[in-house]
């Protein structure tokens, strides 16, 4: 691939950041009142504060947004076309969780689409470590976080069978 300039990369970073932030802002539109709703619900001795989740989404979503600005730095669009396609996929489906399990509450559907982005978050980390270790790794602890967030998702779900359909 050609190098890109400073100015390049710059901007390169800029929109995959923006990228990752608008994926926060759609889940935000859903759970303005999630903290709300997750109070009301039953929940596990485990369960984290409401308050919690806001940095640590901040912070996934700024780690995410410098993986695959670190792919496409590298390999740009048609060097990691396949790699670069799944992390936007994953971005959606990140969205679509939010609006399933707090604004439409629908448990059930939501622990299996949560099924569904844990796969796509695995597939761009196996994707992003073929072509950079770093971009890959910075994956991780979003995927360890879904990974908690499903687990909860299912206890919230099995908790409150008369709230989350």
């Amino acid at each position: 691939m050609a190098q890109k300039s400073k100015l390049e990369q710059g901007l390169g970073l800029a929109a995959w950041l923006f990228a990752s932030f608008v994926t926060g802002a759609l889940g935000g539109l859903a759970s303005m009142n999630a903290a709300g709703f997750y109070g009301q619900l039953v929940q596990p001795s485990w369960a984290p504060p409401a308050w919690l989740f806001g940095p640590v989404w901040s912070l996934l979503f700024v780690l995410m947004g410098i993986s695959a600005w670190l792919v496409w730095r590298e390999y740009g669009f048609r060097g990691a076309s396949t790699a670069l396609k799944l992390y936007a996929i994953q971005l959606l489906a990140n969205a679509l969780w939010t609006w399933l399990f707090f604004a439409w509450q629908l448990g059930a559907l939501a622990l299996l689409e949560i099924g569904v982005l844990w796969l796509l978050i695995a597939a761009t980390i196996v994707s992003f470590w073929r072509l950079n270790r770093i971009a890959a790794l910075l994956l991780l602890p979003y995927l360890t976080w879904v990974s908690f967030a499903a687990a909860l998702n299912f206890s919230l779900w099995r908790l409150n069978p008369a709230i989350l359909s």
